[in-house]
């Protein structure tokens, strides 16, 4: 898998559809495709790639309280 693209891991979307998830903090927002089962860990709904929380600003902190919106 490459790590730079724009995707996301849901538990219940289907693979493909599009996910605008917005970082509650600052307020930037991104487009994500799912394509992978995930998270795992209690509590988390949505696994961003790098990529995806590289461009909402969460790369340093590793997770951040976002909301999301299925666009497609």
């Amino acid at each position: 898998m490459n790590a730079s693209l724009l995707t996301a891991a849901h538990r219940h979307l289907k693979f493909g559809t599009k996910v605008q998830v917005t970082n509650k903090r600052n307020g930037k927002s991104v487009v994500v495709r799912i394509n992978d089962r995930g998270p795992f860990i209690r509590g988390r709904v949505i696994d961003l790639s790098k990529g995806a929380a590289s461009h909402i600003g969460m790369i340093r902190s590793g997770t951040a309280s976002v909301c999301y919106r299925v666009i497609s």
